[in-house]
This record gives C-alpha cells, structure tokens and sequence, in this order.
C-alpha cells in the first residue's frame, strides 16, 4: 500500500520540484493502477446516486449484485476509458508545449504527469458530488488547473542543450 502512498503525497505537494523528480521515478504500471483506483474511488458517489434513486417503490425488484456489475459495465468502464483518454490528450498537448520550450520531455513522462496532477481535481469531484451536483464548470476548472500546474511541471525541467 506504501507503493500506492507515497505517489499520491507527493502529487499533492506538485509542481514542487522534489515531489516533480520523485513521481518521475514511479513505475508507469504503478501510475495506471493509481488510476484505476482513484476513478474507483471518485466513482463511488455515482454508485451511491444509482443504489439510492433505484429504490424508489417499483414492481421490480434487483438484487443490489446486478447494480454493482451494471454499474461496473456502464458508468466505471466508461469513466476510465474518458479519462485515460483525456489524460493521453493532455499529455499529447504537454509535449508540444514541452518541445516548444525547449525541454526534453517524452509523451509517458508527460502522461505520468498528468496523471498525477488529476490527483487534487479528483479528490474535490469526490467530495463535492456528494453534496452538489457539479456541472461543466467543474470540468472546466480541473481541466485549467490541469494545464497549469502540467505548465509548471514542464517548466521545472531543464532546457535542453543545443549542439
């Protein structure tokens, strides 16, 4: 679980340079698995809304497993796919802001980063959609902090030498 630990304190303390140069060295199959956890974890209030509005008095009965495999199939599988999706986008975007810097900078370091940098909008998602329904300014929000602090990121590296 420490292996787990450690990746998501220090993605709270970005784009500080040590936490920048520590989550560079975590193993890229340690990042996807700290996705598929987080996104388990931010799709539990969904989990919660779908139980709940489903118990309404109707003639048919589900036993609560099915939701869980429906919600798996449908709103989990779904969410990972959009958001590593997304991720693959943003790092895409991060390497020709990268390249346009100066900086050498690869498309996995990139992505790894901009995983971790979802770790503070996925934890407010988490939070806030217990208690209110978030709308696209929410995404817009994270969306932007994302960039920045990926921004800020990029710029810590050193420029590369010309030769």
């Amino acid at each position: 679980m420490k292996v787990f630990w450690n990746p998501f304190i220090k993605s709270l303390q970005l784009p500080k340079r040590d936490a920048v140069f520590a989550l560079n060295r975590v193993g890229m199959d340690i990042v996807v698995v700290y996705m598929f956890i987080f996104l388990a974890i931010a799709s539990i209030p969904g989990l919660v809304e779908q139980i709940t509005s489903n118990q309404v008095a109707t003639e048919l009965q589900i036993h609560p497993f099915f939701y869980l495999i429906f919600f798996f199939i449908f709103y989990y599988l779904i969410i990972v796919l959009i958001v590593f999706a997304s991720l693959s986008i943003i790092a895409y975007i991060g390497t020709f802001i990268a390249k346009a810097t100066g900086r050498k900078l690869q498309f996995g370091l990139m992505w790894k980063m901009a995983a971790f940098t979802t770790t503070i909008p996925l934890i407010a998602f988490t939070i806030l959609s217990f208690f209110l329904p978030l709308t696209a300014l929410f995404l817009t929000i994270a969306i932007a902090f994302i960039f920045f602090i990926l921004i800020k990121i990029i710029l810590i590296y050193p420029v590369r030498k010309k030769r």
